[in-house]
């Protein structure tokens, strides 16, 4: 039997896909398409993804075909200024397209034996005590201990499943596509600083391929946002928007996208599970999505193995979705907040203005940023430390660094007194005696996500901490 399908191989699915192979959990990805899609649908990774793949070991393979930007303007195009000093040691937004991310995660699962099985269609589910069965499209069934679905806002796991996904109705709606532009580019560019002046929801940016990637309001909106516009639909809105279609042609892709904000009810129901955008949509002001849903994968893949290793404690799977359930409903507020920042009314436009005067705070400026960067996520793990509940951020150790000792996925202490033991937790929890000048506590016990959860130097303490989050 397979130990978990994980339904859309998508960035959840992979990323989902590679924590469970690092357990040595037998792993099968379906996803219904073909061929991996070419539409860029995100551009970049967050600074909290960034730490993820830090601590496995990828960042490398992401910085060669990535680029670094400092720059303002994530919270709702308010343009301010990156803050200084934040709590990391990755203080950029990676720019990086997202079929580019979905590859080199497909490649990180592969290698950890991880198998992608395309042009799979899941069509029914049925669960018991001991496990799930998936029935396919081709008429084929498959058994496994769990299932996950990471297929996306219209989810069949999550319809298949009966989990309520209130929330909002899209109230507007947005076109995106990568198109050759006739128009020279000093032109262009003055015309899309005038116009982004007052309409946030439209740019044309350089692609180093060539090209432009284009953003516009539609006129409305439309039944089924699957159906992708046309030329002509997105011409005609440029014209009207900026009173010019930049003699737009040859689209590589052309996609639409609305506002609606729902979240499922629920992330678990019996041994299924929901991640990424089956779980949750949004606004994608931000840029926070693809973001939002690895960071799932990153939190639920070592509890679900540890779940099928039989070392879990009885609560941890439950664990999931009561971290981040509160996690996915804080973006929610915050894209839907952006979207009403970013009307032209006069109401919104006021708030604006006001908030705008606030962002010079650099307190503000900097709380704002760390919620959409994910750094300032804290889960709650009861009284204590500080850094208690709250990821901890890469810190250099006499020998070497930090998520350097990470690549496992295991969990990890780090001891600076040289006096503690892991002992009978050796198989879950690498234990290392090494010392940081950036870190004035003695000893923090750190999950495999990289979240703190146990700050001191008491032996017994520790033990307690070790059996409640890495079992007996």
């Amino acid at each position: 039997m397979i130990d978990v399908i994980v339904v859309g191989a998508g960035p959840t699915g992979l990323m989902l896909a590679a924590e469970l192979r690092l357990h040595d959990v037998n792993v099968v990805v379906l996803e219904r398409d073909l061929e991996p899609t070419e539409v860029v649908r995100a551009g970049g990774l967050h600074v909290r993804s960034i730490e993820l793949m830090d601590q496995r070991g990828l960042l490398d393979r992401f910085l060669a075909l990535g680029r670094k930007h400092e720059t303002g303007g994530f919270f709702a195009g308010i343009d301010k200024p990156w803050p200084g000093q934040m709590d990391t040691a990755h203080g950029y937004v990676l720019g990086i397209p997202q079929p580019v991310i979905d590859r080199l995660l497909a490649e990180h699962a592969t290698e950890l034996g991880a198998e992608i099985r395309r042009g799979c269609e899941l069509i029914g589910l049925s669960q018991d005590d001991d496990g799930v069965t998936a029935e396919l499209a081709d008429g084929t069934q498959l058994r496994s201990r769990y299932l996950v679905g990471c297929d996306g806002g219209r989810s069949s796991v999550r319809k298949l499943l009966g989990v309520d996904f209130p929330g909002e109705p899209s109230k507007i709606e947005t076109l995106l596509g990568e198109v050759e532009l006739t128009t020279p580019p000093e032109e262009l560019m003055a015309v899309v600083t005038e116009v982004r002046k007052t309409q946030k929801r439209f740019g044309a940016i350089p692609l180093e391929s060539g090209g432009y990637r284009v953003i516009v309001p539609a006129a409305g909106l439309t039944e089924d946002r699957a159906v992708p516009p046309t030329l002509d639909e997105l011409k005609q809105q440029l014209v009207a928007i900026a009173g010019t279609d930049f003699g737009a042609h040859s689209p590589r892709w052309l996609s639409r996208f609305g506002d609606a904000t729902r979240q499922a009810e629920r992330y678990r129901v019996g041994r299924a599970l929901l991640a990424g955008d089956a779980a949750h949509i949004h606004p994608p002001t931000g840029g926070q999505g693809l973001n939002l849903g690895v960071q799932d994968a990153a939190n639920l893949g070592w509890k679900l193995a540890a779940e099928i290793r039989g070392w879990a404690p009885e609560w941890l799977l439950d664990s999931y979705h009561a971290e981040r359930h509160p996690v996915a409903a804080d973006v929610l507020t915050n894209t839907r907040a952006q979207i009403e920042l970013m009307s032209l009314d006069p109401g919104p436009q006021a708030v604006r203005r006001l908030l705008s005067e606030l962002m010079d705070f650099e307190e503000v400026n900097r709380y704002l940023i760390e919620k959409i960067t994910a750094i300032g996520v804290r889960y709650d793990f009861g009284e204590g430390h500080d850094l208690l509940g709250r990821r901890l951020r890469d810190v250099e150790l006499k020998h070497g660094r930090l998520y350097e000792l990470m690549h496992r996925g295991h969990g990890l202490l780090l001891d600076q007194t040289g006096q503690l033991s892991t002992e009978g937790w050796a198989d879950r929890v690498d234990h290392v005696v090494d010392v940081s000048e950036e870190l004035d506590v003695p000893a923090v016990l750190l999950r495999p996500d990289g979240h703190v959860a146990w700050v001191g130097e008491d032996q017994q303490t520790l033990r307690v901490h070790l059996e409640k989050w890495f079992g007996r």
